[in-house]
């Protein structure tokens, strides 16, 4: 009997889904028709890898206000659902542009040896597994997905089973095209799924909490296959005495409030200036009561629910320890059930905060915006970088030289200058850079930028020794 899985709807905090689950013994053969099918599809080339993509593209389009709807009811939010549905075009466009060059052979004249000639090759791994989370169902399973077929690969995707309602009319327009199909398989079920899916792969990415990508890390490890990890973050933000507070305050609260703070990117930490941090702490709390939630109605607000039940209880826990050890809440307050059903957070702004409380160090995943004063800009560095995380962060000065030489200090991949999310809004554009996750916030090579192409081949080295 296949099993099912209830599937809570983050609204209504009803079961109103059942998940067929693929059963792991599954997974064998699938994997073995995936590789069978890699050597046509490196054969083919990079413009006819593209040309399907596109085609696929075309069929996704087809069916997209279907998808929409799926991503709405996953996920109890619009805004966010819809830039979700321009992962696909946006990150085909942009890897048509750098393909071309990641793929231009090269070729040199040794030094040592004047005889020798040496060019170079990339050999895609045959299969990747790809685990993503709930926060953004569509976009995560596609983020590392799509690089790994224009390099070549073949792959499986386990999407969380939190959010899966997206998967059905996806994998419809992917049985649309054929070729595409042959290469690219969804499998639905949980956590114990995706750690079956690490045995029958090349290589593995997985985005999600510490815990859980040290295990898959262990285990690729032990089968000496790369694991690309993309785990929590504890964005900081440091904000300056010369900074534009206003500026500052409106950047603030739209990076930590976003998706209702589930976002790996989100600012979670504020350090101000003793002098104006009080100032700071009043125009965060005017920007955060201006948004509001999406509820009752979908047309209410611009903030939906959260997700996850059990992340609604870590938020408030967090809040709890904060309060308890003298923090203040100025704005906004714990998450509560509505109506018996989903869980709402308003955007809340928290004053007297340490780095004792666990709202300080580890990840809410939530919309708090916790706010520190400091003495000087040596001890804001110091306590930034205070963190096991270095995934992300912001910087607020009144020039971007200040800015700068604050940024090149700090222990994290991607540093926002007099703004936050800048990297996330370049991706959206089709724009690109790279970046890698500092400390526990990840491992591996960029999933951006031509780096997000080039980790998924091995580099090969041709020497040819010259006859005459």
């Amino acid at each position: 009997m296949t099993k099912t899985i209830a599937v809570r709807n983050p609204r209504t905090g009803q079961v109103d889904y059942q998940l067929h689950a693929t059963e792991a013994r599954e997974l064998a053969s699938i994997a073995a028709s995936l590789r069978a099918q890699q050597p046509q599809w490196q054969a083919m080339g990079l413009k006819r890898r593209l040309e399907v993509l596109n085609a696929w593209r075309a069929e996704v389009e087809k069916d997209r206000d279907v998808i929409l709807q799926a991503l709405i009811e996953d996920t109890g939010r619009v805004v966010e659902s819809e830039k979700e549905m321009l992962r696909l075009p946006s990150s085909i466009d942009k890897l048509s542009i750098m393909a071309p060059e990641v793929f231009t052979q090269r070729s040199q004249r040794l030094r040592s040896l004047k005889h020798v000639d040496i060019h170079s090759g990339l050999s895609p791994y045959p299969l990747v597994g790809v685990i993503s989370p709930w926060n953004f169902p569509l976009s995560s399973s596609l983020l590392d997905t799509i690089p790994a077929l224009v390099a070549g690969c073949t792959a499986i995707v386990k999407p969380s089973e939190v959010t899966p309602r997206f998967m059905a009319p996806l994998v419809a327009s992917l049985q649309r095209v054929p070729e595409m199909a042959a290469v690219l398989h969804y499998v639905a079920g949980d956590g114990a799924l995706g750690a079956a899916l690490v045995e029958h792969v090349d290589a593995v990415c997985f985005t999600g909490s510490v815990p859980t990508g040290r295990k898959v890390a262990e285990t690729c490890a032990k089968a000496f296959i790369p694991a690309f990890l993309e785990l929590g973050g504890k964005d900081p933000a440091i904000v300056t005495a010369s900074a534009d507070l206003d500026k500052a305050a409106a950047a603030i609260v739209q990076g930590a409030v976003a998706n209702a703070g589930q976002v790996c990117v989100s600012i979670e930490r504020v350090y101000a200036p003793k002098a104006t941090a009080s100032a700071l702490i009043g125009k965060l709390v005017e920007q955060a009561q201006r948004i509001k939630t999406a509820y009752p109605s979908l047309q209410d607000g611009s903030l939906g629910p959260i997700i996850q039940e059990s992340q609604a209880h870590i938020i408030n826990r967090h809040l709890e320890d904060a309060v308890a050890k003298g923090a203040r809440i100025e704005c906004g307050g714990p998450v509560a059930q509505r109506d018996g059903g989903g869980w709402w957070a308003e955007p809340t702004v928290v004053s007297g905060v340490t780095h004792e409380m666990v709202l300080m160090r580890d990840e809410t995943f939530g919309p708090l915006i916790p706010v520190m004063a400091y003495d000087t800009l040596e001890q804001a560095i110091a306590l930034a970088n205070d963190s096991q995380y270095g995934l992300s962060g912001a910087v607020f000065a009144g020039s971007a030289e200040e800015g700068l030489e604050i940024a090149e200090r700090m222990d994290v991949g991607a540093i926002s200058i007099n703004g936050t999310g800048l990297g996330t809004a370049a991706i959206g554009e089709g724009d690109t850079h790279e970046k890698n996750a500092f400390k526990y916030s990840g491992l591996a090579g960029s999933r951006l930028g031509y780096d997000s192409i080039t980790r998924f081949m091995r580099k090969k080295a041709y020497l040819v020794a010259q006859t005459s």
